[in-house]
């Protein structure tokens, strides 16, 4: 479950990690009150779960009321990458220094707790990874041993934190972890992590992922129920058992894995389309969840071709081949699809669709063949959808 950032700081409080004063606001009347209460400067910002807010004009500093106001009436039903912002977080603005990123995952390679710090924040750790590598300093962490004062400091100084940070940064990071451990997380990120020109170090930005399987143990996370989405699609595919991810792109995607899901939508950007989803049907590619599949990426306005690209290991291709078959039985689709198909059972999974091929349900052999495919087809729709109107 992703939180939204005022979630997340507020999760971070709990474990006594500094956030600036802020409140959060559903109305322009609302962002005014909060502001009064955080006290001027102030920083208004869009609450959504998707990055690039700041580029979209979701985040905006306001000095009085009258801006707060303006900047408020402007975010306030703004779409960012398809999400429309209902809420916004108001807080004090913070005067800047440095700006840091920290972060705790779990590395399962590893099978231990994965921190990760850098004195480059303020912009993606994708980023960072891909330009500047040695930037972050990583530290495995043995979660029968946990993160001691001691290690953090260590760690701080190989990250090359700014001398007066490093103190304050590394008992900062000490209850960053409890909250990832206690808190069952499956990420704690801070970012940017900010020292100020008074050498206090505190969270700017939050991002918290916390970990269903844990949902057991805290009731209190009923509340974050209600929040968890505005996006239809998602909801649609939570109600469905779908493992589902909206994005802004016109391809659907359906993969069995997370890991071919993932592989799926970076064949589909090499190839010069864009994923309008991440959608892991898992092992089960049967009628039942092919059609729950296809119905969620058919409700998708923005879908102009579906990618079904499985890979039989424990599921027989020749299974799901007849899922997709009477799943398309079911659902009536307004895109074209594209299938690629491929693993035990594979020969026979292709036999029983050839008869049913054509220029609305195609068969590639490999991966980047039906990638290449399904990014023309969407093309081609949306090419189509432009001279019509």
């Amino acid at each position: 479950m992703d939180l939204y950032e005022y979630q997340g700081k507020q999760y971070f409080a709990r474990f006594g990690i500094p956030v600036s004063p802020g409140g959060v606001a559903d109305t322009v009347d609302e962002a005014v009150e909060r502001a009064e209460q955080a006290g001027y400067p102030v920083v208004v910002k869009a609450q959504v779960k998707v990055g690039g807010r700041g580029k979209a004009g979701g985040i905006k500093l306001a000095n009085d009321a009258d801006e707060v106001r303006r900047h408020a009436g402007a975010i306030l039903g703004m779409d960012i990458r398809g999400h429309i912002v209902h809420r916004l977080w108001v807080e004090h603005a913070s005067d800047i220094a440095k700006e840091y990123y920290a972060s705790f995952t779990l590395d399962r390679t590893a099978k231990k707790h994965l921190g990760m710090l850098s004195a480059e924040g303020g912009v993606e750790i994708e980023e960072v990874a891909a330009n500047n590598p040695e930037a972050i300093a990583r530290l495995h962490i043995d979660p029968l041993r946990g993160l001691d004062e001691d290690t953090a400091r260590r760690w701080v100084a190989d990250a090359r934190l700014d001398e007066e940070a490093q103190a304050p940064a590394a008992a900062l990071l000490v209850s960053l972890y409890r909250c990832f451990v206690e808190g069952d997380c499956d990420l704690a990120e801070i970012n940017p992590l900010v020292l100020t020109p008074d050498g206090r170090v505190h969270t700017l930005d939050a991002k918290v992922t916390l970990d269903d399987n844990a949902k057991f143990r805290h009731p209190e996370w009923e509340e974050y129920a209600a929040t968890e989405t505005d996006d239809p699609r998602e909801k649609m595919a939570k109600e469905r058992g779908l493992n589902y991810i909206g994005l802004s792109g016109d391809v659907g995607i359906i993969a069995n894995g997370a890991g071919l899901a993932m592989s799926t939508l970076d064949v589909v950007t090499q190839v010069g389309g864009k994923a309008a989803n991440f959608l892991d049907i898992g092992g089960g590619a049967n009628a039942d969840v092919m059609s729950a599949a296809l119905e969620v990426i058919n409700a998708d306005p923005s879908v102009r071709a579906i990618f079904v690209n499985i890979f039989g290991g424990i599921t027989r291709v020749d299974e799901v081949a007849k899922g997709v078959i009477e799943a398309l039985g079911r659902v009536e689709l307004r895109s074209p699809i594209v299938l690629r198909l491929d693993g035990t059972n594979a020969e026979e999974g292709r036999a029983l669709l050839a008869p049913r091929l054509s220029d609305r349900l195609l068969a590639a052999p490999t991966m980047l063949e039906a990638a290449r495919q399904v990014v023309a087809l969407a093309a081609a729709g949306a090419d189509a959808s432009e001279e019509r109107s």
